[in-house]
């Protein structure tokens, strides 16, 4: 094992999950995450050394130096159409959402982020870039994620709780832990559940997002043709974490790009999964916050060990 990295845990929970008790004895917490990004993905107009080439409908090679006017107009659709058709769905239904906001992303676009302050959704911060982290200096990334949780202040009154970077760097989840204000960190796929890390030196709750049950995968080249095939397979593991939720519930995420679901051929199959998930009994369609609001409650933090 390299020295000065947190160790893997690839045991978790093992056979014996907690039972996390969610409200009004629900089976199941479903979490649809709204992806806002347009505005804030790589261009040479942002400053970028290359144009965009990840999440569209497009597969194109980046343009070193110079802007690829297809892909930031497919972007723009997102914006400009594909946002109002999502948030639609969810408030036609009064139900909640989440909204994973890039931070440049909702600056270029007041009607947005007006309308996500207005909705009840709360804001996850995503970075203040929809780019990798990877290699992005320290001081910039924690410059980055001051900027959002100054964002979300404004539009909320409120210190957003958790964060989701998306392309994390090795350096996140540290720079997530030295705000004592976030409660929960969502870049991980390791679980159902969520968990306690404490390895920046206090604890720090783990809320698992998802890119399985995301319409990302309409983007990727092993992923969904047919607006169908996104629905049959959030309805699967719906289905299936529902009968296993009698016993042992669980969580659910459900991730959603403007530019992808948004798209007229594709937003039926989120009408259709909000009518059957919410035609169930047991069911809490609910907010990231409340999951990990709820959890925290439910199974406090123990005090990390110096």
């Amino acid at each position: 094992m390299s020295a000065g990295f947190p160790p893997r845990d690839l045991v978790g929970y093992g056979p014996n999950p907690p039972h996390p008790d969610w409200p009004g004895g629900a089976r199941i917490a479903v979490n649809f995450c709204i992806n806002y990004e347009e505005g804030g993905e790589m261009t040479i107009a942002n400053g970028d050394p290359r144009s965009e080439v990840r999440i569209s409908d497009l597969t194109v090679q980046a343009r070193e130096g110079a802007r690829d006017l297809n892909m930031e107009s497919s972007y723009e659709f997102g914006a400009r159409v594909g946002f109002w058709r999502l948030m639609r769905a969810f408030q036609d239904r009064r139900l909640p959402a989440t909204v994973n906001l890039v931070g440049l992303a909702g600056a270029l676009n007041p009607y947005a982020l007006e309308a996500i302050a207005e909705s009840g959704f709360d804001i996850h911060p995503h970075g203040w870039r929809w780019i990798d982290h990877h290699d992005l200096p320290i001081e910039v990334e924690r410059q980055h994620i001051r900027w959002c949780v100054e964002q979300a202040v404004r539009i909320t009154g409120q210190h957003p709780l958790g964060y989701y970077a998306g392309l994390p760097s090795p350096n996140t989840r540290r720079l997530v832990a030295e705000d004592p204000d976030f409660l929960y960190d969502s870049d991980c796929y390791s679980d159902e559940l969520p968990f306690w890390n404490n390895d920046y030196g206090r604890p720090l709750l783990i809320l698992p997002y998802s890119l399985d049950t995301n319409d990302s995968r309409f983007a990727r080249a092993e992923g969904y043709q047919l607006a169908e095939e996104f629905e049959r397979y959030v309805k699967d593991s719906f289905d299936q974490l529902y009968l296993e939720g009698e016993e042992a519930p669980k969580m659910l995420t459900v991730g959603l790009h403007a530019r992808l679901l948004g798209r007229p051929g594709r937003i039926g199959s989120l009408h259709r999964l909000l009518d059957y998930m919410t035609a169930h009994d047991k069911v809490w369609i609910c907010r990231r916050a409340e999951i990990a609001l709820h959890w925290a409650k439910r199974f406090p933090a123990e005090p990390v060990q110096t």
